[in-house]
């Protein structure tokens, strides 16, 4: 981002909250490949989440440190630990009882997955009686899943590869995921479909730990005045334009 845009200047106190002793760790999750979708030479991640983190460095003038995570869940849980001082991580209203979030930054699709011959043609029809769907446990797109589904049954997985494994052995009616990655699953899936349409939208947004100190208010309407100039100067854009990532989309 450019040095020279609305941000006002960062004042002592709010540095010292947002990255205490001068370095700025920032959670990521790995198993977001929307987000993080390479590697750096050393093994870092690299794409718009972590480049997102080091903007943020960058504006406060401190080192950046990336605290990886192999799950977006394992990110949250460590939200009371302490262990980073922002997360990158999709904002969801049961993470947001223990995480504060600014606005989304960037956002990505949910839908779903059917096998061959199968007579669910709509969002609307998946959740039906008698209909199992697979997904992928404390994701943000499940955690929706959790507080929305009523009728059909939510059989969980650990992660990603575990939740397509499951559907395809169990011979499962639904699998849930993002369209991204829902687009490479159906190529190893003869007959599979993807259902038009979405069942909801992850808002990928920057959350800092609910700590109950008299800067966490300070530091959230800081970074949320970040995000909304990085959308609007055409910063996160860029990010998603260079890394070549499709299916994710300017919030």
């Amino acid at each position: 981002m450019r040095s020279d845009d609305d941000l006002e200047p960062v004042s002592p106190a709010l540095r010292e909250r947002l990255a205490p002793g001068g370095t700025l760790r920032a959670g990521i999750n790995l198993s977001n490949f929307l987000l993080v979708s390479s590697r750096t030479s050393d093994g870092g991640p690299a794409g718009v989440s972590p480049d997102m983190a080091r903007a943020i460095a960058d504006r406060l003038g401190v080192a950046l440190l990336y605290v990886p995570y192999a799950s977006p869940a394992l990110l949250a849980d460590a939200a009371t630990r302490g262990e980073w001082d922002i997360g990158l991580i999709g904002a969801e209203p049961q993470r947001a009882e223990t995480i504060a979030f600014t606005t989304a930054y960037a956002a990505i699709e949910a839908t779903y997955l059917v096998p061959a011959g199968s007579n669910l043609t709509s969002i609307a029809d998946v959740d039906a009686p008698g209909v199992r769907i697979a997904v992928t446990a404390k994701t943000a797109y499940g955690l929706w899943l959790d507080r929305n589904i009523s009728r059909a049954e939510l059989i969980r997985s650990t992660t990603m590869d575990e939740t397509l494994a499951d559907f395809r052995d169990r011979k499962l009616d639904a699998l849930a995921g993002l369209r991204a990655r829902l687009i490479t699953d159906v190529v190893q899936l003869p007959g599979a479909r993807i259902l038009d349409g979405r069942f909801m939208t992850v808002q990928q947004a920057i959350g800092i730990a609910r700590t109950g100190d008299s800067q966490t208010d300070a530091a959230l309407a800081w970074l949320t005045r970040f995000v909304e100039t990085a959308k609007a100067s055409g910063f996160v854009g860029e990010l998603i334009a260079r890394h070549g990532v499709a299916g994710l989309s300017v919030a």
